[in-house]
């Protein structure tokens, strides 16, 4: 199993700093959230706490993540960077493509996407997106992305969908190997979205029990879509894990890839430079090298 560091809320000052302490120690990969801006007034609960309400402060560093994945990857060797997860509907396919390629291409394929659909309407609404038709534009914005970033080098591409349509054009640089796309969610039509068109899935936070149901249905929909013998990544992020035990019962569950914020662990200021980068080394020598 892989271990992925979650650099979420990160001062991205610090972000170099700590995608060299977590390559030097075993880390695999670090992960990058996605948040465009904080809107002050939100219409629709955020799904992922009890109160509906937003855990974290304006003012929380929320760097865009592509930029903060190539400085990691300028400053590293063997990491890897992903999303998790781009809110990919609010943004343009082709131009995003374009990002991805590039990235893929100056980091010598150390980068993957995650991808998700966003709950919040003021992003659409500021963003001149729409949010209703989120679902399928996603869709077939995975494809193009897909067909960009095919691991092909730069090659003549087109499409022809209900809400994203041109004819062959080549974007260059691209990628000699296929970037991973990953698509987040729980939902039905999440876990759909990722057995039909994905090359993983990621989880939200979710104890062992919700996260082993949630693989059990992937399974079944990926028999369902004819491509259960094709690989496949589980990437997540586990809540009441906390010792080597525990992390083996993820991987005998189907899990590939583990998401891990150490500080949280050992009780560390999550505000502090220095308690980070200790936790990160602490987790290291007492999961990672076991």
């Amino acid at each position: 199993m892989k271990w992925s560091l979650a650099a979420a809320m990160i001062d991205a000052r610090d972000l170099c700093e700590l995608a060299r302490v977590a390559e030097e120690v075993g880390f695999d990969s670090i992960a990058m959230p996605d948040s465009v801006f904080y809107p002050e007034t939100v219409s629709a609960d955020y799904p992922y706490s009890p109160d509906g309400k937003r855990m974290w402060a304006p003012e929380t560093p929320m760097p865009d993540p592509f930029i903060a994945m190539t400085a990691m990857a300028a400053v590293t060797e063997r990491l890897r960077f992903y999303t998790n997860v781009l809110k990919l509907p609010l943004r343009d396919p082709l131009l995003t493509a374009k990002q991805i390629a590039t990235m893929a291409v100056m980091s010598d394929n150390r980068i993957a996407v995650g991808v998700g659909l966003s709950w919040i309407p003021e992003e659409f609404r500021f963003t001149g997106t729409e949010m209703r038709t989120r679902g399928a534009r996603t869709d077939e914005a995975i494809r193009i992305v897909k067909a960009v970033c095919a691991g092909n080098g730069p090659e003549w591409v087109e499409f022809h969908g209900k809400h994203f349509d041109f004819d062959r054009l080549m974007i260059s640089p691209a990628p000699d190997r296929p970037v991973p796309i990953y698509v987040g969610g729980h939902s039905e039509p999440g876990l759909r979205r990722a057995a039909r068109l994905a090359d993983g899935w990621i989880s939200v936070n979710a104890h062992v029990d919700e996260l082993a149901s949630a693989i059990t249905r992937l399974g079944e929909l990926r028999t369902e879509y004819g491509c259960a013998d094709e690989p496949f990544e589980i990437n997540v992020s586990p809540t009441g894990v906390r010792d080597v035990d525990g992390y083996r019962v993820l991987a005998e569950i189907g899990v590939t890839e583990c998401r891990i914020s150490p500080w949280h662990f050992y009780g560390a200021d999550f505000t502090s430079r220095a308690a980070r980068l200790d936790s990160i080394r602490r987790f290291a020598d007492e999961v990672i090298r076991d």
